[in-house]
């Protein structure tokens, strides 16, 4: 706690983010570099924490200083805070990660009556005054007042349409009295008071509004996507208006330094001739590109172009960037890291090295490892025949196809019901959030590549065409129109936000295309990392996509999702209902070359990379008939009668499913438990294993490039795995025997039990490596079942912060961590070249990622398409060790 809880903007920098937010670091770092900046101060996020823990009131001393710090304003700008020389203010958020536009904005502050029109003799322009004025009345009455944004819009639609215009900017200044007037009374009949007329109760109430949107469900479901701690809380940036709706030399813009959605080195941006920001951002009017600028405004343009250049430079990163112009003068209103696409982040990172910007762990931390999810999705077929019926802006990439919805609610209550929806808006607002996240993608009839749809959109992933113009939708009906054909809502749309198209039904898709860069800066990741990566893979095609995405080995095969197929299921059957040990051996000989059949295919395509593969897994009652289902019918066969043989085994298929039947079958006859009671299971795959490794020793691998290693699952007991090691060795030693050759292979175990961590010193005499099985060591070390805590109580915990993060998802460093470390240890003590991994879905999270990096595994291994996610995770790893060091 500092105990300051007002900075000027030459008191601050951008090294103070964490106090003073993202905004107001970077405008008081721009203030710092010469960059034209009106002028300002920042009141903490501390004060916004203290004021959120103590009652939500602004306590006297820091009114005092806000005061204090606007005199000062009032004496740099030359104008009084509601005078005859009227400073208006702009209140804006700005927490300490970027959240674009999850939190308020009021601009215009300071006006009412009597200032509106000080204003007007000022400027000379009586319409600017009353359009500020309107502005004003409108965000402060829907911020702050909570009077809903639609009852605004409503009195401005009637206004248009009452004057045959199409933009707020053609209404005239009676028209602009009349909207006033209305505004006010709207005020005065929702709220049930006047609307505030004193200038600091309307900046207080301005400061506490944009503290309480911290907590706004909107914000806390926006946090809670991305992960960002809820008790950094936001600051608030005051600050003097300059204006760019006060005639066609004036204008306000947004840009980028490099393109957002493709990275291309070019400075990528819209603007508005005598408009206010919120204009741009929100869609209310389709903004103009950036290079139009050069004709209308080429001074300010190429002041512009240069300020860009040298903001890049001084942040060596892409920026997003808010200006305004006032009668022809430039002013910077923000800047900050630019939110890009997964494939804009690769070129961005790779071409900033290639310029000599940045070194190359430099540009690995440029990227965020969930971003490449958004590369590995599936993309529109370009070859397919397709119905376009619109063609909009594309605003952020990837494809996406669903049934049409116009409301955010009614969008997440229909995924949460596992449904595909698009969702469909005029433009989206803030409090869409929740909506946005839920859609498989965004499409807007207004707004353009710099609108709220577009910016969220890209920064979470979803594909997202803004601005068809085509598009006319008729909210209140539920219908919309395209070329003058009528839909409904239900109708199901594609869109390919990488070209802008709308495709009426659901595109063909083909699997995802990568880019140079995409292999270029993890061949940089592969040369930082520590950990090696490996897939879970279970057949060739996914042993052989896992090398082209550069594993260096498969970490967890299972082989009972081999025994799953339709044509295998008889002989499994078989197998579990043999009433002995022989009549099991004589079911397993036929699933035999069916098994060695796998292997061969995954060993051949692995060649010279280690294949770990676990020995069967789930309980035998997985592999046979629901028990309900078989009840039903075999009571419908006893009502109906039939064929008395197939009726008597169909029992005899029921009394065995039932007699298999668990209370519990997680924690019941599954694992290294079912290969000492059937010991004949598991020496049946180990000889399919074998003879798959020989076949293709037969066929001129070298012995070398085949790395078996064989994984005993759930061992809990010293025992267990002796004994379990002793049946693998006299397989495979009378197979040997058999060939006259040898093939090098390890033992090893899965770690899926808090007691298998607490006894690893004695299991790893037994165990040549250790393989920790994190999905079911978090349900028995946490006493969740993983399925019905996710569908109960898991979210609520999240959302109340009990947990921090899903447990299956991201490690619990504090409660399985610790396990996994102290299995490490103890491991270790006993075998020093123990060979240790992942193969839990935690192997493919960025977070569990790093926690497994310095607890000292030789790998991670998780599924094919999170590989390159994992490969750029354990890079990073490295790198943010270094720092700290």
């Amino acid at each position: 706690m500092t105990g300051q809880y007002v900075y000027t903007f030459e008191e601050g920098d951008r090294s103070m983010k964490g106090l003073l937010g993202g905004k107001g670091a970077n405008l008081a770092e721009m203030a710092g570099i010469g960059l034209p900046v009106p002028p300002g101060f920042t009141v903490t996020t501390e004060a916004c924490n203290r004021y959120l823990s103590s009652g939500e009131k602004l306590w006297p001393e820091l009114k005092e200083v806000i005061l204090d710090n606007l005199k000062k304003l009032e004496k740099k700008t030359g104008r009084e805070f509601g005078g005859e020389n009227p400073l208006l203010l702009s209140v804006r958020s700005g927490a300490v990660v970027s959240m674009p536009g999850m939190m308020d904005t009021i601009l215009n502050l300071g006006l009412n009556p009597e200032t509106v029109e000080h204003l007007a003799k000022e400027s000379g322009d009586r319409h600017f005054a009353l359009d500020c004025y309107r502005r004003f009345l409108q965000m402060f009455g829907d911020v702050v007042l909570e009077v809903e944004h639609h009852h605004f819009e409503n009195i401005l639609t009637e206004a248009r349409q009452k004057k045959q215009v199409a933009t707020d900017a053609e209404l005239e200044e009676k028209d602009l009295e009349q909207i006033v007037a209305d505004f006010l009374d709207l005020v005065r009949k929702e709220v049930g008071r006047e609307f505030p007329l004193d200038v600091e109760d309307q900046l207080f109430m301005a400061v506490e509004a944009v503290f309480k949107s911290w907590n706004t469900p909107r914000a806390t479901v926006y946090r809670q996507a991305n992960k960002i701690p809820a008790d950094l809380g936001t600051a608030v940036n005051v600050q003097a208006m300059v204006f760019g709706n006060i005639g066609n030399d004036s204008g306000t813009g947004v840009a980028f330094t490099r393109n957002p959605s493709t990275g291309e080195p070019k400075i990528y941006g819209e603007y508005l001739l005598d408009a206010q920001g919120e204009d741009v951002v929100a869609g209310i009017r389709n903004p103009k590109p950036l290079e139009g600028l050069k004709e209308d405004l080429p001074e300010a343009y190429d002041q512009f172009i240069e300020t860009c250049r040298n903001l890049e430079r001084h942040y060596l990163d892409m920026q997003d960037i808010e200006f305004t112009i006032e009668r022809g003068k430039l002013y910077m209103l923000q800047t900050r890291t630019g939110k890009r696409t997964a494939q804009a982040a690769l070129r961005i990172a790779v071409d900033m090295v290639e310029e000599g910007l940045i070194d190359k762990e430099q540009a690995l931390e440029k990227v965020e490892p969930a971003q490449l999810e958004q590369l590995l999705h599936w993309q529109i077929d370009p070859e397919a025949k397709m119905n376009y019926i619109a063609k909009g802006l594309p605003a952020s990439p990837g494809a996406a196809s669903g049934k049409v919805v116009f409301d955010a609610d009614r969008a997440h209550e229909m995924a949460q019901e596992g449904e595909r929806v698009l969702l469909v808006r005029p433009e989206t607002t803030p409090d869409d959030i929740h909506g946005i996240i839920a859609a498989q993608g965004v499409l807007t009839s207004r707004g353009g590549m710099t609108s709220h749809a577009a910016v969220v959109a890209r920064g979470m992933g979803k594909p997202c065409v803004s601005g068809c113009e085509d598009l006319k939708i008729d909210l209140t009906r539920g219908i919309f129109y395209v070329g003058g054909q009528q839909y409904s809502e239900g109708e199901i749309l594609s869109i390919d936000g990488t070209t802008g198209q709308v495709i009426l039904g659901e595109a063909p898709l083909i699997e995802p295309q990568f880019s140079e860069q995409f292999y270029e800066l993890l061949g940089w990741a592969d040369e930082i990392r520590r950990l090696r990566v490996r897939a879970n893979a279970d057949t060739p095609e996914d042993a052989r996509r896992s090398v082209e995405l550069g594993a260096q080995g498969i970490g967890l095969c299972r082989t009972e999702h081999m025994f799953m197929a339709a044509n295998r299921i008889p002989s499994v059957q078989k197998m579990i209902l043999s009433a002995d040990s022989e009549k099991r051996k004589e079911a397993l000989e036929e699933l035999l070359p069916m098994q060695q059949g796998d292997f061969k295919g995954i060993l051949w395509e692995m060649a010279g990379l280690p294949v770990t593969i676990r020995l069967l897994d789930p309980p035998l009652h997985e592999f046979l008939p629901d028990r309900e289902e078989l009840l039903l019918e075999v009571d419908k066969m006893r009502r109906e009668g039939g064929d008395p043989e197939k009726l008597r085994r169909k029992e005899e298929l029921l009394q065995k499913v039932q007699s298999l039947s668990e209370f519990n079958p997680m924690l019941g006859h599954r694992g290294c438990r079912l290969g000492l009671v059937y010991p004949e299971i598991y020496q049946m795959q180990v000889r399919a294993i074998f003879y798959a490794a020989f076949e293709l020793l037969d066929a001129g691998i070298d012995a070398g490039k085949l790395q078996p290693e064989v994984m005993i699952p759930l061992v809990g007991h010293f025992e267990e795995m002796k004994r379990m090691r002793k049946l693998v060795e006299e397989t495979v030693e009378e197979l040997f025997e058999e060939k006259g050759a040898r093939i090098p292979y390890l033992v090893g175990t899965m770690i899926e039990l808090p007691r298998a961590c607490l006894v690893a010193d004695h299991l790893a005499s037994a165990a040549e490596f250790f393989s920790f099985g994190t999905n079911d060591l978090t349900q028995t070390t946490l006493g969740y079942s993983r399925d019905d805590s996710e569908g109960k109580f898991l979210p609520f915990y999240i959302q109340q912060k009990v947990l921090k993060a899903n447990p299956f998802a991201e490690i619990d460093v504090e409660g399985v961590g610790r396990l996994v470390e102290t299995a490490i240890e103890k491991g270790r003590k006993t075998r020093p070249d123990l060979k240790l991994g992942i193969c839990g879905e935690h192997g493919g999270d960025p977070a569990s990622i790093h926690f497994f990096n310095s607890a000292g595994l030789d790998y991670v291994s998780c599924s094919p398409y999170r590989l390159p996610i994992a490969r750029l995770s354990a890079a990073r790893a490295v790198i943010s060790e270094k720092d700290h060091n």
